[in-house]
């Protein structure tokens, strides 16, 4: 392994600006307990270019992420291992400088940094599951290096009233596209967004997206191309569509992004989105939320379906993800749909969640842009359960320790999921689990930057032999993380 002194070097500046400049350490963000940040404060209006750079406001963080997995059963295939026990530790930061608006022109600057030391050899980075976010997996097989210190983000801005117009490197919230910012680097895509809240009770994004930079890679790479470790080599990336396959089909994977949320009609709130590759492959999503109070509860069932259209892919690679179409209605299409349904219910310090998706028996759910289709509904931690025709069952408790004098500050939410995959299919990779998660977070009053996240997560089930042979899913899974915001 090749140490890097760069990101270490940038890091000491961050430290040493902290401390020189302790003025600026306000509380300007929080984060919320996804880890994504949420700001406070706004840039404001100037009226020279001097004061557009003098007026801005800075924003830094430091980071810490630890990650302990532990197989039930380490594996070999032909002689190559594909499973091994591993730990794995991140050290990192950014930086990133908002400038003031100059007649409603601004831009931003992000400088994100993070060092890895791990347990597993250089030629073994290929086995890190959840904690291969702090390192580039291609940068360490190739040679060694075991940093990344990356510009993920960088955009100019045109903002009038309740519109915002981005170009550049930046992150983008939507259905299927998310910062999913729980490691070190957060999922940031190039193009051009636009944000208007014009229209009372309606938020609405649009985005043409040119390139993405996964959160383990150290440049932008395509949309939707798999090449080893370079391109996009997300979980749920379709293994049939290469850069090679788009070059020879003159075919480039471009997003375009509509995505809506509507709270026109008291106690719902109606969520819309529309993703497609031209091309390729597109969907459509509709997600309906209703509140309402029964005897002192607050009470929300929704429901989510998605239907998902191939224009493209599928006579390509293939219905599955894998390409191994093996037990598959239809082999040659990625035609599809997927069906949400989940009830909350609030009251006090406490939330329990019941829900439910099902994944029609057709082509697999395809979005390897960091937005889980299952995602609020049955996906839990590291698990991808939009496979063809599986079905899931979650419930999910939240408390908050606010009022205990002992535990001020902290939440802590545990989830329960049944994953019934199907077992017919040699190209879904899954035996049936249930998997049992532990989130605890921990904010400090006397430190009201600073923030603690404890996860622990165990996958419990057997080997599947009959139809199909499937490995035994079973690991333990531990993951602590520390973040301070200045």
């Amino acid at each position: 392994m090749i140490l890097s002194l760069k990101p270490i070097f940038y890091l000491s500046l961050l430290l040493c600006f902290t401390f020189v400049n302790a003025s600026i350490l306000v509380n300007q963000r929080t984060l919320e307990d996804s880890m994504i940040e949420s700001y406070k404060t706004t840039s404001p209006n100037v009226d020279s270019i001097s004061q557009m750079f003098t007026k801005g406001n800075f924003y830094g963080r430091l980071r810490f992420n630890s990650f302990g997995f532990v197989w039930h059963e380490e594996l070999e295939f032909n002689g190559k291992e594909v499973r091994k026990d591993h730990g794995i530790v991140g050290l990192g930061g950014s930086f990133l400088y908002k400038s003031a608006y100059l007649h409603g022109f601004a831009f931003t600057v992000g400088l994100y940094a993070t060092e890895s030391y791990g347990s597993l050899n250089q030629n073994e980075a290929y086995l890190y599951k959840a904690g291969k976010g702090v390192l580039s997996r291609e940068d360490m097989l190739n040679d060694g290096t075991s940093n990344i210190l990356s510009m993920s983000q960088a955009y100019l801005e045109y903002k009038h009233e309740n519109t915002s117009l981005k170009v550049g490197r930046q992150i983008f919230e939507s259905f299927l596209t998310k910062s999913n910012d729980t490691k070190m680097i957060p999922n940031t895509f190039e193009g051009v967004t636009l944000n208007s809240k014009i229209l009372e009770n309606t938020e609405i994004k649009m985005a043409y997206l040119t390139k993405q930079k996964l959160r383990d890679h150290s440049e932008f790479h395509h949309l939707f191309s798999k090449d080893g470790y370079s391109e996009n080599d997300d979980a749920m990336m379709h293994l049939g569509i290469t850069r090679t396959t788009l070059k020879e089909k003159k075919i480039e994977d471009r997003l375009l992004i509509f995505d809506m949320v509507n709270k026109s009609i008291e106690n719902y709130k109606i969520h819309i989105n529309y993703t497609a590759i031209p091309e390729l492959l597109s969907s459509a999503m509709l997600q309906v939320d209703y509140t309402m109070n029964v005897d002192g509860f607050m009470v929300i069932p929704a429901f989510r379906y998605m239907q998902q259209f191939d224009h493209g892919v599928g006579p390509i690679g293939g219905a599955n993800i894998k390409t191994i179409t093996q037990g598959y209605s239809n082999p040659k299409t990625l035609d599809s749909w997927l069906f949400g349904a989940r009830v909350d219910v609030k009251a006090d310090a406490w939330k329990l969640r019941f829900g439910y998706t099902k994944v029609a028996d057709e082509g697999d759910i395809i979005a390897p842009w960091r937005g889980f289709p299952t995602g609020g509904f049955t996906r839990v931690m590291g698990q991808y359960n939009w496979y063809a025709n599986t079905e899931t069952y979650m419930i999910r408790a939240d408390y908050n320790f606010a009022k205990v004098k002992w535990a001020s500050n902290l939440k802590a939410f545990m989830r329960y999921a049944i994953q019934d995959f199907d077992d017919s299919k040699p190209g879904v990779p899954y035996a049936d689990s249930q998997v049992v998660t532990l989130d605890i977070i921990k904010r400090f009053e006397t430190i009201p930057n600073l923030y603690m996240k404890v996860r622990m997560g165990h996958v419990f089930g057997e080997a599947q032999t009959t139809n199909v042979q499937k490995a035994d899913p079973s690991y333990s899974e531990a993951r602590f993380e520390i973040n301070y915001l200045f």
